[in-house]
């Protein structure tokens, strides 16, 4: 089994690398690779997508990596393939975006990613740090991972989903935020689940083993 972490300039992956890394080891759940390949994301048996920075430029560098995002697609859509989308990641499951400009995302999981509003002007933007989890789906990835766990965000915008059943656990911030979208063989994380301790080392575990 092969999980295929996509690289394409999004940032440090340190960090995930070696928690996929970990985890396959702990769960003998086969190998892990960062790869910007096409033919190694073609084959692989589950991608992986992260992103930091802004939707635009995040989008723009995947597209700019040659045929990647279409062996992308073939995999996860065409074939099915268990996907995990990691914060920009997560995001590019969307019908749109609208950081700075209104860009198309993926379309994979209907919505919108927009600027979070929080009631309470007290709270500053963006999100970043710890908070809990309110998990109100369920999903094979999600076993063991319950309301009141913590997780580590780091976000100015989120995934407001067209079908609020896709939105598997949100946190409070001055309203629902989104954390966790998903449907069928496709699921994300607004959150690091590389940041996000034992929760988000539970969720890599998880993935690693699911089989939609």
């Amino acid at each position: 089994m092969l999980t295929a972490i996509i690289d394409y300039d999004s940032g440090n992956l340190h960090s995930a690398e070696k928690a996929f890394e970990r985890m396959a080891r702990e769960g003998d759940s086969g190998d892990v690779v960062v790869t910007s390949d096409a033919d190694v994301v073609a084959r692989a048996d589950r991608i992986v997508l992260p992103g930091d920075g802004a939707f635009p430029a995040c989008r723009t560098a995947l597209f700019a990596v040659d045929g990647v995002a279409e062996a992308m697609g073939e995999a996860v859509v065409g074939k099915g393939r268990p996907f995990l989308g990691i914060c920009v990641g997560m995001q590019m499951l969307a019908t749109r975006g609208h950081e700075y400009e209104v860009v198309p995302g993926l379309d994979w999981i209907g919505g919108d990613i927009v600027r979070i509003e929080p009631e309470d002007p007290a709270l500053k933007v963006p999100h970043m740090g710890w908070n809990d989890l309110v998990v109100k789906g369920t999903h094979p990835v999600l076993a063991g991972i319950e309301t009141g766990d913590h997780a580590y965000f780091v976000h100015s915008y989120q995934f407001d989903v067209s079908d609020p059943s896709h939105r598997l656990a949100h946190c409070e911030y001055g309203g629902k935020v989104s954390a966790i979208v998903g449907r069928d063989n496709i699921i994300g994380t607004q959150f690091h689940p590389e940041k996000s301790q034992s929760a988000g080392l539970r969720l890599i575990s998880n993935f690693l083993k699911w089989a939609p």
